[in-house]
């Protein structure tokens, strides 16, 4: 699980970039990009964001929306509980406030999260 304190600019951009199909980011003609450990955080972080955003739509298909729970903290941390009716299975998530702006930025997500945006 990756854990940020703050998320370095390049990160970020990097995130948003893999997440953007206008602006399609290839692993491929960017390998040195990913080669960088910043690159390796990002892709990871990326691929994190991707699989929630997905087991939240599936949730909120289901009728067993996802519950968002804020924490107080020095850290600011974000809970994402999600309960799969399906297979009787349960997803805990935290992700740091940089985390959970991108997550949200994701198509469909604030919709199912029923927040804000």
């Amino acid at each position: 699980m990756l854990w940020f304190r703050s998320m370095d600019a390049f990160v970020r951009r990097l995130i948003e970039r893999l997440h953007d199909p206008s602006q399609p980011l290839s692993r491929n003609r960017h390998f040195h990009t990913f080669a960088s450990p910043e690159g390796r955080r990002a892709l990871a972080t990326s691929r994190r964001l991707k699989s929630l955003q997905r087991d939240i739509l599936a949730c909120a298909r289901q009728g067993q929306p996802a519950t968002v729970e804020h924490r107080l903290d020095a850290a600011g941390e974000v809970e994402i509980q999600l309960q799969f009716a399906a297979i009787l299975g349960k997803r805990s998530s935290r992700l740091r406030g940089a985390e959970f702006e991108l997550l949200r930025a994701l198509p469909g997500v604030v919709e199912a999260l029923g927040i804000e945006r």
